[in-house]
């Protein structure tokens, strides 16, 4: 294939639209199956990381919600008011920024350390992975179970990319499995 020719076979197939999986259901929706599961990334909060000194007793040493990010986590709380979704248990990794969007969002957070992740110890990921996988698994029936919790812990459940303040709703299935139903921002 001459190189003028490739380059034509290139740009087609970039510019060809990928397939998109037609929407069966909206998210609310899924939320209101029996055994649904959210996977709330926290709400913004400027920075990349904590800092080394950063301990969990102490949330001025860590990276924290800004006001935007405190009315963002408010206003996810509000679109499940608004959408009638009541949801069950919060549970949160134990950093402030996550407990901060779970109590604003919800009302109340349950600190849980298999929601904190582990970047820097991949045993220590896989396991805590592992056992959220499990919780999940165990959902079967009732209102929404809610996890709050950090953007690499998200891509390792869902293998989903989604920025600060989205969630990911799972939905169970006949077979007792929860997959992805869709991501959403609350604006």
């Amino acid at each position: 294939m001459s190189r003028p020719l490739l380059w034509v076979v290139v740009g087609l197939l970039c510019a060809w639209p990928a397939p998109v999986a037609p929407a069966t259901e909206s998210v609310w929706d899924a939320l209101r199956a029996p055994g649904s599961v959210v996977i709330l990334r926290h709400s913004y909060a400027p920075g990349g990381f904590d800092p080394p000194t950063a301990r969990l007793d102490d949330c001025s040493t860590q990276r924290n919600l800004d006001e935007g990010g405190r009315a963002q986590a408010r206003r996810i709380g509000e679109a499940f008011r608004q959408h009638g979704i009541a949801v069950g248990a919060v549970l949160s990794s134990p950093r402030c920024r996550c407990l901060d969007t779970a109590r604003l969002a919800f009302g109340r957070a349950e600190s849980w350390n298999a929601l904190q992740g582990a970047l820097n110890d991949t045993e220590l990921r896989h396991r805590q992975v592992a056992e959220i996988k499990r919780r999940i698994a165990e959902h079967q029936d009732g209102a929404p179970l809610v996890l709050v919790t950090h953007g690499s812990v998200v891509a390792d459940l869902t293998e989903l990319t989604i920025r600060m303040g989205a969630f990911v709703v799972l939905r169970r299935g006949p077979d007792g499995t929860h997959a992805v139903v869709d991501d959403l921002f609350v604006d």
